[in-house]
């Protein structure tokens, strides 16, 4: 499955928990339905993983986690508020860049229409 087919299916399935739940509950709430939805088609999930910050040689745990991280390849940033703001983007990015890896999603399930709320991140773009 190549990386934009992997990003298709896990929007697919944030749909799919957005048209069932709707707007206005916790990001918490989303979280937990997101990952059981994914496992359920068969994906790997890492909830709630730890990003450390690592400089030069010193590794600091300062409690950033990543909300879902999916088959060891795509970060998953949820949000469930009422407008998304730069810094939320930066945040991914910085996960991304933190991980090593290159792809992620920021989704905002207080939308509407949850594809409204759908933003695509890569890490390094025009590298």
């Amino acid at each position: 499955m190549t990386k934009n087919e992997l990003t298709h299916a896990i929007i697919g399935a944030a749909i799919e928990v957005h048209r069932r739940l709707g707007p206005g509950l916790l990001e918490s709430a989303y979280r937990a339905c997101l990952a059981y939805e994914l496992r359920k088609r068969g994906f790997e999930v890492e909830e709630e993983k730890p990003v450390p910050v690592v400089y030069d040689e010193v590794k600091l745990e300062c409690g950033f986690r990543a909300d879902l991280i999916v088959n060891r390849q795509i970060v998953v940033e949820l949000k469930a508020k009422t407008s998304i703001h730069p810094v939320d983007k930066a945040q991914v990015l910085s996960h991304l860049r933190l991980l090593k890896l290159r792809f992620g999603l920021l989704i905002n399930f207080h939308e509407e229409k949850l594809l409204d709320g759908v933003s695509r991140i890569v890490n390094g773009y025009g590298d």
